[in-house]
């Protein structure tokens, strides 16, 4: 039972942690990091062999700057140990497979495992928290279910809030904005573009949003004009959330109230920012490459992960209170 859970499942937000002084934060990411690039050392040849061409050992892990040290992994490098050559964890103790389409080419598979499914667990907990979801609300959950992540990390997520779920999946529109008003949906999850297309329909079929305060909104890029007209169009208030299968799924980091930016659930994804043509680790506040270290995976440990998104890393202080950077 985490701390930040009462024994009857209700969450409280303040002591989650989001809101760890920034130095144990600090500790808690290295000695997860050491832990993890042992692992991955131990465990994975791939990446074992990667750090002998480099005269490394997790012995070079001192300090969290010491991550820099550490070669990348890319997406190729997932392609090509297809399907489980990045495996740490025995397929006795993988509880589950994900995958992505494989549109332009095999498809990327991630393994889970029971330890794994807890942390995403958590994390997807964090993410509904800090769109003031809570135990009551009625999360009408649009994602896909099956080898897409989304479907999953957010059910397993809004269940052990203590909300309601839907597990209405993608599609069915008529469908979707009868169940959302019989069932008295507060809150929905699905891709923004999918939720345009309702807000239409809504319009066609005189329905409107009137239950719903909140959307949760990911799995594609979007933009400040579309969550404005979203907004304006229903009144509800459309949160992003971001996250990679290969990292975890949905989860990695969300905005909370205050939409200043995604607060990175940082004591399992360890960010850096990198000049993307010359991988040189850059300033805070410096746009760049974002690279993601998974600090807590057992099944498929991503290390220095090349997301290939640009953005910038914030610390100033959220009005949120969290302690979490954006």
């Amino acid at each position: 039972m985490n701390t930040w859970n009462d024994p009857a499942g209700g969450f409280h937000p303040a002591s989650a942690p989001d809101y760890l002084p920034r130095p144990r934060l600090a500790e808690l990411q290295l000695k997860r990091l050491r832990a993890i690039v042992g692992r991955a050392y131990a465990k994975v040849p791939f990446f074992r062999n990667r750090l002998e061409e480099r005269g490394l050992t997790p012995d070079c892990i001192l300090r969290l700057e010491d991550i820099a040290k550490l070669p990348f992994t890319l997406k190729t490098d997932l392609r090509d140990t297809y399907p489980f050559g990045l495996f740490a964890s025995p397929m006795e103790e993988i509880v589950r497979l994900h995958a992505s389409s494989g549109t332009t080419g095999k498809p990327i598979v991630v393994a889970y495992t029971e330890a794994d499914l807890e942390v995403w667990k958590q994390v997807m907990v964090r993410a509904f928290a800090c769109y003031g979801l809570h135990r009551g609300d009625v999360i009408q959950n649009a994602y896909g279910y099956g080898l897409f992540t989304g479907g999953l990390g957010a059910h397993y997520g809004a269940e052990a809030l203590g909300a309601t779920v839907i597990p209405i999946s993608g599609g069915n529109t008529e469908r979707q904005l009868m169940v959302m008003q019989d069932f008295g949906a507060t809150a929905i999850c699905c891709t923004p573009s999918y939720f345009l297309h309702l807000v239409e329909r809504a319009k066609e079929m005189n329905i409107d949003f009137s239950n719903m305060r909140v959307g949760v909104f990911g799995a594609e890029p979007w933009s400040e004009a579309m969550r404005r007209r979203i907004q304006e169009d229903t009144g509800i208030k459309g949160y992003d959330i971001y996250g990679l299968s290969e990292i975890i799924g949905p989860g990695v980091g969300a905005e909370c109230v205050e939409q200043a930016g995604l607060h990175i659930f940082e004591d399992h994804f360890y960010p850096e920012i990198i000049d993307p043509g010359t991988g040189e680790v850059l300033p805070e506040g410096t746009e760049g490459e974002l690279v993601l270290t998974t600090l807590s995976k057992q099944a498929m440990p991503m290390i220095r992960y090349r997301t290939r998104d640009v953005t910038t890393l914030v610390s100033e202080p959220c009005a949120c209170g969290r302690t979490l950077r954006r």
